[in-house]
């Protein structure tokens, strides 16, 4: 009798894929806990406990439908720890004759499972798993007559190609395509954020057992009480209470950053869609009948169906289209290592000090936390864009290499010089002081470029131009910047890159 062995990722929790339509005898999936996995690089405690906890799950779910599972947990003794070696095991042990995965969505694992089943001597075949709304390389056959990858007409065409905000007649939605201009407010203390609606688990047995099998990590675990769903089910209802409590008000502060509350109007589901324990088309299609219904103003739903049909499928098209390589970019030659605050928050900068201690404390950061505050001050402070890739892939809990890298080396530290974003992602002070209530009662002065009270960020903000005039001065998109730099007197240009200087000779010290 033939029996064909299937493997499930860690980040392939979907359970209603076609795999799972009918249970078989002769089908055996496969889902295994390793350290080649957890030790790739330093993840943060959630990361791990809600990935396998998430596998466990299907494991259960898969064995209740009457599946026959086999499932390698971090500490059993027969785990080799790695794919390859796992594979050989379980191929022999179940006498397979067939053996089939999922398209990984990381290069790395893709190329290590296509070279395995290069060297097979029995079938072997990789099937889609059934997420994305497009192909791994349909963004690159959008882009090939055109002269730059900009977001903006791939997600055009994504809206019309599955009518999402669509009028009968072809045309958007309240007659626009995008509302960006709405959606950049920074909250005034109200509306509150509404209640965490994820529900809680006890996931401290798990931990003990990572952490003896010696699996290292960063972070609060929270493993007592621990908030990231299980499963589709859970996600379904956090999508609920998001689309009910939190989207009316997402689109306006979407950019918005407080102490005072860290969720703010943020879905948090980006765990779930990136384990694929959510699928994007519900997410969107959810979001698109509160926006019918007259629940949430166009201008949320749309702000929100930007970043998944979008952006989230854009980077997903950069990314198969720029690896292997990309990884390694570094246009401004940036090599200086990550300050040791990275991976506490201890810092006198109230701004990084909050966006790094939630990241630590909840293994997850909004966009605008990652974008404009640790990002911003990374690529200001020459910080090595590979060491900050390989910080953001371990410390977020929806950090997967084919969503994080892109925005990482090319949205964020503009390391691929220009192939993503159109201009560097980066501001002084002020920009974090309009969106945000960080700058109230910090050791640094906003206001101030020069002097030990001086906020770090804006002698860095002009130095970064002033060290980069060559390969930047021409950007359109910079005109006003160059403006201002060379209004400057040759003192105060002086004097602002000393302070830049000295602030990235002290970083660990900030």
């Amino acid at each position: 009798m033939s029996k064909t062995l299937k493997l499930i990722l860690g980040d392939q929790l979907n359970c209603r894929h076609s795999w799972f339509a009918q249970p078989s005898p002769d089908v055996v999936f496969v889902l295994m806990e390793i350290r080649q996995e957890t030790d790739y690089v330093l993840h943060h405690a959630q990361k791990i406990i809600a990935i396998f906890a998430g596998m466990r799950d299907l494991a259960r779910r898969l064995r209740a439908a009457g599946h026959r599972v086999h499932y390698l947990s971090i500490d059993a003794p027969d785990n080799r720890q790695s794919l390859p070696a796992n594979l050989d095991y379980l191929l022999a042990h179940h006498a397979a004759d067939a053996f089939a995965w999922q398209a990984p969505d990381e290069w790395r694992l893709d190329r290590q499972l296509a070279d395995y089943a290069a060297g097979l001597s029995i079938p072997a075949s990789m099937d889609d798993s059934e997420h994305f709304y497009a192909g791994r390389h349909e963004a690159a056959q959008f882009f090939n007559a055109r002269a730059a990858w900009v977001m903006e007409p791939f997600y055009r065409h994504m809206r019309k190609r599955h009518d999402v905000l669509m009028t009968g007649n072809g045309a958007p939605a309240g007659g626009q395509w995008n509302f960006d201009h709405d959606n950049r407010e920074a909250w005034p203390g109200l509306p509150w954020e509404p209640v965490d609606p994820r529900g809680r688990h006890d996931h401290s047995a798990l931990w003990q057992t990572i952490e003896a099998a010696g699996v290292r990590s960063f972070g609060e675990p929270q493993a007592g009480d621990f908030a990231w769903p299980l499963n589709r089910e859970e996600a379904l209802q956090q999508l609920d209470s998001f689309v009910r409590d939190a989207l009316p008000h997402f689109g306006r502060y979407q950019d918005a950053m407080s102490l005072r509350a860290w969720r703010l109007f943020h879905s948090l589901l980006s765990f779930a869609l990136n384990t694929k324990m959510l699928d994007p088309r519900t997410v969107v299609e959810r979001v698109e009948a509160a926006w019918r219904d007259g629940a949430v103003p166009l201008e949320s739903a749309e702000g929100y169906i930007r970043q998944i049909l979008g952006w989230r499928e854009y980077v997903r098209g950069v990314y198969w289209h720029r690896m292997p390589g990309y990884d390694q970019l570094n246009a401004f030659g940036h090599a200086t290592a990550l300050p040791h605050w990275f991976w506490s928050g201890e810092t006198r900068m109230r701004c990084l000090a909050t966006a790094i201690g939630q990241s630590l404390q909840h293994a997850h950061s909004h966009h605008i936390n990652r974008l404009m505050v640790i990002g911003n001050f990374a690529l200001l402070a020459g910080l090595s864009p590979q060491e900050l890739h390989q910080w953001y892939l371990g410390i977020y809990i929806d950090a997967f290499e084919w969503v994080e890298l892109p925005n990482t080396l090319g949205m964020s530290q503009y390391a691929d010089g220009g192939q993503l974003a159109t201009k560097p992602y980066v501001s002084s002070a002020a920009y974090i002081d309009r969106m945000s209530d960080y700058c109230k009662g910090c050791h640094y002065q906003k206001k101030l470029r020069i002097g030990e009270r001086a906020c770090p960020y804006n002698a860095l903000y002009w130095d970064f131009f002033a060290r980069n005039e060559q390969r930047l001065g021409g950007n359109h998109r910079l005109g006003m910047v160059y403006r201002q730099l060379h209004r400057m007197d040759a003192a105060d240009r002086q004097a602002l890159q000393e302070q830049a200087a000295a602030t990235r000779a002290r970083l660990a010290d900030l």
